[in-house]
């Protein structure tokens, strides 16, 4: 099929596709700035990008602010005239302040989820950066801007629709997991409708970008002609050379097979994805004790938990893969190797153009 560029607001990606932000530091400028200079939008995730700033475990947010601005600078000047997002948990202790380091920057879209952004337009109210919250459903897209209308008078640039086939945090419980997969398809369509009153209402087109288990040119044709006008795609983006993660975390994507990919135990409440290595197989019935907490989620007893997914995260992206926390999507088992960001992009164009 042809497809059109990704327009959002006065914003255009020639391809369709947005990079998923991944923390903690698997996708950074390197990765963001690749994608970009290929035609797609590229996305840092504020999720501790400062982690191996020198002053870190000393200061960790002011660490996190400053290395986010850079990243996101560096990130632009690599995009050559690209388009380069922020992803931001809406549950983050330090939201407000990541969100205006972003903006500071020149980030040109901030995506965020991991609870309801309904802050969101207030701080980003007279940037030129655009907004886009991430939902698990049709309700949740109708909730969302709703609110956003009445407390804040205006509306999403863009919706991202993540489904349960997504990596890391899920939107869903564990008894929802498998009615939402069934319902994937259904639910693009219902999400369009809750949109359609907001385009007429503020005179803009709001694109739906579709998450969670897309994995070829293919899938990404399907989505979109049922109306979505783009996909955001983390996981195959961990398999190429320019990711910001360790090799050993690139390699745990190329080495998983099927049975290897599953749901987690996290400490946030919701069941995350990723590789059920012997990390994840211990903590389901074994507590691992913080020994340090970066306060980075506003809901989290540290005696509680039963263990911190921060340093977990920060141990897998420094390499440490067999005794921490890898997340990735349903479909990473078919990765079988690490490629260039533009032989991915070209594959998915091509992709795309067959189906």
């Amino acid at each position: 099929m042809e497809f059109k560029p990704l327009k959002i607001g006065n914003l255009e990606a020639s391809i369709p596709i947005i990079q998923g932000g991944m923390g903690v530091g698997v996708s950074l400028s390197k990765l963001a700035g690749a994608v970009a200079a290929c035609g797609g939008i590229g996305t840092i995730s504020a999720a501790h990008p400062g982690y191996d700033e020198p002053d870190f475990e000393q200061n960790p947010l002011e660490a996190n602010l400053r290395a986010l601005k850079r990243h996101v600078k560096e990130a632009l000047k690599k995009a050559k005239n690209g388009l380069v997002a922020v992803n931001i948990m809406a549950a983050g202790n330090d939201y407000d302040e990541l969100v205006k380091a972003s903006t500071d920057a020149g980030a040109n879209l901030i995506i965020s989820g991991a609870g309801l952004p309904m802050s969101l337009p207030a701080l980003c109210k007279g940037t030129a950066t655009k907004i886009a919250p991430i939902v698990s459903s049709s309700k949740v897209s109708s909730l969302i801007l709703k609110m956003w209308d009445k407390r804040h008078g205006t509306t999403a640039d863009a919706v991202v629709f993540e489904g349960p086939d997504a990596g890391g945090h899920l939107g869903f419980k564990l008894d929802q997991i498998d009615s939402a997969r069934e319902n994937f398809y259904d639910e693009i369509v219902k999400i369009l409708e809750t949109i359609k009153p907001y385009e007429e209402k503020y005179e803009k087109s709001i694109p739906l970008i579709v998450a969670g288990g897309i994995f070829t040119g293919e899938d990404i044709a399907k989505v979109m002609k049922l109306g979505a006008s783009g996909v955001q795609m983390g996981t195959r983006f961990v398999a190429t050379h320019e990711c910001d993660a360790h090799e050993n975390f690139k390699m745990a994507y190329v080495n998983a097979t099927k049975e290897d990919v599953g749901l987690v135990k996290s400490p946030v409440g919701l069941p995350g994805r990723g590789i059920r290595n012997r990390f994840a197989v211990e903590i389901e019935t074994e507590r691992k004790p913080v020994k340090k907490c970066y306060k980075c989620l506003q809901m989290c007893n540290p005696a509680e938990i039963p263990y911190c997914i921060s340093g977990s995260l920060l141990s897998s992206v420094r390499g440490e893969t067999k005794d921490a926390l890898v997340f990735c999507g349903s479909n990473a088992y078919k990765i079988d190797k690490i490629v260039s960001v533009k032989e991915l992009m070209d594959e998915l164009v091509e992709g795309i153009k067959k189906a």
